[in-house]
């Protein structure tokens, strides 16, 4: 998988073994989420594009490059959310969308309950982020959500995936940049990932 970006720093390593560990408070689960969005943040927006441009420093004059594009950062919820900060704390201008998709229980298949976007997707870099990539089935949706609103240039970022929803994504959208902290090595008969660390978004919101 061409596609596919799997990340090998050490402290991104360091921060999933804390989120894996089920003794992690929801205070310190949320603080990880939002330092291991920041590290692979930092290679997906490696895809943003430059243009040259003058400014004036207190001294002179100097040749800088600019950014040449919005930034869209997309959080699929609800465990999305948790990853928004860090992303804000990379690029605090970037637009904010948010797309509502939730598996349904029995049959595993996405359902989209809730989208909402900025304008002029088209022309900008759109960086969607999920914790979790289990079956991929809600990736899958939400990056044919942004095209269809004319997003162009996609890359994908979450945490944590299982092999069978990597495969998935990757095949579905092979053009599309996926950066991933970590990759495990199945699901359960329930679509979660093992040994994964649990249900992201229980761990973030501290619910059941």
């Amino acid at each position: 998988m061409k596609n596919v970006h799997v990340s090998k720093h050490p402290l991104v390593m360091d921060k999933i073994a804390r989120l894996r560990d089920k003794r992690t408070s929801v205070a310190d689960f949320r603080h990880l989420m939002g330092e291991v969005t920041m590290f692979l943040s930092h290679d997906a927006l490696l895809h943003a594009r430059v243009k040259s441009a003058k400014v004036r420093t207190p001294i002179g004059t100097a040749n800088v490059m600019k950014l040449s594009h919005d930034l869209v950062f997309v959080a699929i919820l609800r465990a999305g959310l948790g990853m928004v900060d860090g992303l804000v704390k990379m690029y605090p201008e970037a637009k904010l969308a948010h797309i509502g998709i939730y598996r349904d229980e029995e049959t595993l298949k996405p359902v989209k309950y809730y989208a909402r976007m900025p304008e002029n997707v088209a022309n900008s870099l759109v960086v969607i982020a999920d914790p979790m990539l289990a079956t991929g089935g809600s990736a899958v949706e939400a990056v044919e959500i942004m095209k269809s609103r004319g997003a162009k240039n996609i890359c994908f970022i979450c945490m944590l995936a299982a092999k069978e929803g990597l495969r998935r994504l990757a095949a579905a959208h092979p053009e599309m940049p996926i950066y991933v902290g970590t990759v495990d090595e199945k699901l359960n008969s329930k679509g979660y990932i093992v040994p994964g660390l649990g249900d992201a978004g229980d761990r973030m919101f501290g619910t059941n």
